[in-house]
């Protein structure tokens, strides 16, 4: 019977095939000690040579790191393993021997890691982070689907800036010139004006020149917009959206947070707690208590988004940005139209932002008006006017960017660990 490690202790007593990896052997004489893995998880296959057929032992033998092989034998309990059971092996058939390996147990620096990343991704600290990737990918899609939101997915080409910055990849089409996409949002208000409620989720680009342990040069952001929410609304929203993420990371995925040796209870605290919602101002007269030299009307850098963090148990929402270092489509606060209506959560730990959101202007002309303040040409956005136009409704949307919320998940210190294959400034292979 095939199995996968993940289903192991169902197994004991039964006589199984394994089909999957060596990731280490070592041996004692008269008895091998196989690390097997198949994606799923870690098992030891335990090898006597008394106890199995010659060519059996041979095969045990011939293994070498990374080897590919289909093992057969009975699963056994055994409390010294750190999953619980263990393989007793009665067959071993290698499908591959692999050459020698070239990542090691000796310490590697990050660049030689990432020149080997195709193969690091095998490590169980490695998979350990893409079974949690993959767990926080699919409490947001669960999340959307309860809430009413219709997947959406935006255009990956562009022909101009979402927030007006320079920073963009551009690239040929046919004849013409486009852009890798910087955000979804503006599209996905269109959409949300057909459907009420939607999101995309893919892959968003940036070519700002940054080497912080925060950013990456392509990441994967999903975008939610929602006709008639306001700024209060979308902001419970996303409260409620991350404490759904990290419950359903804590209930399937402790065995891997545990391979990480990530603490749970700073994340436990944040499916438990009410986030705090502190004033732009506020938080600039907490920072300078602090001895921070940041100004008024300056945005948030990494250090101070840290020194916020490391405050507070929770996450915590900035709100109320001054609207003239904010994007153009942000809606005024109408009780004081020096603010937007937006906010920005921040992880706790250190983390720093992972969403930003705000209440979009939904009057014409004052987007108009906001187009110009920001120099940004009136004939390339006329589409996104249409909206304003035909049947403008007040509406709110937010950004959640993937490696960020991994990485504060699972308490990684750099990004580049949260992305099969991250693409970083003096970085494009493999």
């Amino acid at each position: 019977m095939r199995f996968t490690i993940r289903d192991a202790k169902d197994q004991i007593g039964q006589e199984v095939e394994l089909r999957g990896w060596c990731s280490n052997v070592r041996s004692s004489g008269s008895i091998m000690f196989l690390q097997l893995r198949d994606g799923t998880g870690h098992i030891q296959g335990v090898v006597v040579k008394s106890d199995v057929p010659e060519e059996a032992w041979q095969g045990a033998k011939a293994l070498t790191i990374e080897s590919s092989v289909m093992v057969r034998g009975t699963v056994r309990e055994e409390p010294r393993s750190p999953g619980g059971v263990e393989l007793t092996v009665s067959s071993v058939e290698p499908v591959a021997v692999a050459q020698e390996y070239p990542i090691g147990k000796k310490e590697h620096g990050p660049d030689f890691l990432l020149n080997y990343r195709h193969l690091w991704l095998r490590s169980a600290r490695q998979t350990a982070i893409m079974r949690i990737r993959d767990e926080i990918v699919y409490a947001m899609r669960e999340f959307m689907r309860r809430h009413g939101f219709v997947l959406t997915d935006s255009p990956i080409f562009t022909p101009n800036a979402v927030e007006g910055t320079t920073d963009l990849f551009e690239v040929r089409y046919f004849d013409d010139a486009a852009y890798l996409s910087q955000s979804g949002q503006l599209y996905q208000e269109a959409t949300s004006a057909a459907l009420g409620r939607t999101y995309c989720f893919g892959p968003t680009f940036r070519s700002e020149k940054s080497k912080t342990r925060r950013h990456l040069t392509e990441f994967w952001m999903l975008e939610a917009e929602a006709s008639y929410m306001d700024w209060r609304e979308n902001i419970q929203l996303q409260e409620d959206m991350v404490k759904h993420i990290v419950g359903r990371v804590l209930e399937n995925r402790s065995a891997d947070l545990a391979v990480l040796d990530r603490d749970t209870e700073p994340l436990r605290k944040v499916t438990e707690g009410t986030f705090p919602r502190i004033d732009y101002g506020e938080a600039v007269r907490m920072l300078q208590e602090a001895g921070s030299d940041m100004e008024y009307g300056d945005d948030f850098g990494g250090d101070d988004e840290t020194a916020l963090t490391r405050m507070f148990d929770l996450p915590i929402f900035i709100t109320r940005y001054p609207a003239k270092i904010k994007a153009f489509y942000m809606k005024p606060d109408p009780e004081d139209p020096e603010y937007a209506l937006n906010d920005d959560l921040l992880a706790p730990e250190g983390y720093g932002e992972i969403v930003g959101g705000s209440e979009r202007i939904a009057d014409l002309e004052v987007l108009e008006a906001r187009l110009k303040e920001h120099g940004l040409p009136q004939d390339v956005f006329d589409w996104y006017l249409d909206l304003r136009r035909y049947g403008s409704v007040p509406h709110s949307g937010f950004g959640l960017g993937l490696e960020r919320t991994v990485a504060w998940i699972c308490g990684l210190d750099h990004v580049r660990e949260t992305i099969p294959f991250p693409r970083l400034l003096n970085r494009l292979k493999p």
